[in-house]
């Protein structure tokens, strides 16, 4: 987790070091790092050095498959797990109609523009799901189930899913309650099928939903203004 902040920071400063000289020289290097695709593109370094070190992990014995050591473990029934991602997003979909939503977020600067919003949402149901998955559910679930019990490591797993989100939902309560309660759902299954394949598949599905239907309600991210509507 340490590394993964750590290394989000560094590599967010030294992209946006490099896209303000090439691309921006006249903005603010602060200004230019928290634009959406400078943003994105450090996370995904950060990601892949956090993969690197969490390989290095499992291979401090030798003989150690890393896909076996995480629990990998595709399940034949996958389409299941698909269909209940759907059912997911479209539940919480209704449940957050519910809460205090703030009309204006922090990820909304994500989508001000059609390529922004091509690349979050690429991002969200290719990269992003993978990685968090193999880090929540694949390491952290797992030593704090043996450390904790079940029952706690469910639900701290669950939280610190959230919270990573937070800052992207202006640590609003309602919208982080709803992610809470997806990554709740994402490691009970996690607990129940003994399979990191599995909440993945639901990730890849809860995420892939709320993009097919954000692409469909802004007419293929032509009109992002209803958004705000």
């Amino acid at each position: 987790m340490l590394l993964t902040l750590a290394s989000v920071f560094a590599f967010l400063y030294v992209i946006g070091i490099a896209a303000q000289r090439l691309l921006y020289p006249k903005t603010p290097i602060l200004e230019v790092m928290v634009y959406p695709l400078v943003a994105v593109l450090a996370q995904v370094f950060a990601y892949l050095l956090m993969l690197g070190f969490m390989v290095l992990i499992v291979k401090r014995v030798p003989s150690q498959d890393f896909w076996q050591a995480i629990r990998w473990n595709w399940p034949k029934n996958w389409a299941t797990y698909l269909m209940a991602g759907v059912a997911l997003s479209f539940a919480l979909q209704g449940i957050a109609h519910l809460l205090p939503i703030p009309k204006e977020l922090p990820m909304d600067r994500f989508f001000k523009t059609p390529a922004e919003a091509w690349v979050l949402s690429l991002f969200g149901v290719t990269f992003a799901p993978l990685l968090e998955e193999l880090f929540f559910r694949g390491f952290l679930y797992p030593v704090l189930a043996r450390r904790l019990g079940i029952s706690i490591a469910v639900l701290a797993t669950s939280a610190g899913f959230s919270l990573i989100h937070a800052p992207q939902l202006g640590r609003a309560w309602g919208p982080v309650l709803v992610i809470f309660i997806v990554g709740l759902a994402f490691t009970i299954t996690r607990a129940v099928t003994k399979s990191v394949a599995a909440p993945l598949i639901m990730h890849v599905a809860y995420n892939s939903t709320l993009s097919i239907l954000l692409f469909a309600g802004t007419d293929g991210f032509r009109h992002l203004e209803r958004l705000n509507q």
